[in-house]
């Protein structure tokens, strides 16, 4: 999974890290809540949402280019 992220498009990249903000705020409502099934799920959302911006900003920064 950490490196699926590298063959998508930079539109892709953006759709997918608001996708997983969606579901990571989903994830912090239901662990306040406590209708948590796998805490550890938070983490690794956090951290893929991490390395979204990471590639993202290599484009912004000009290391990546546009395919």
């Amino acid at each position: 999974m950490k490196n699926s992220f590298k063959k998508l498009s930079y539109d892709e990249l953006v759709a997918k890290r608001a996708e997983l903000r969606k579901s990571y705020l989903d994830m912090r409502m239901n662990k306040v809540l406590g209708h948590v099934d796998n805490p550890l799920q938070v983490r690794n959302t956090r951290r893929q949402i991490a390395r979204l911006n990471t590639i993202i900003s290599e484009y912004s920064l000009g290391i990546r280019k546009a395919k």
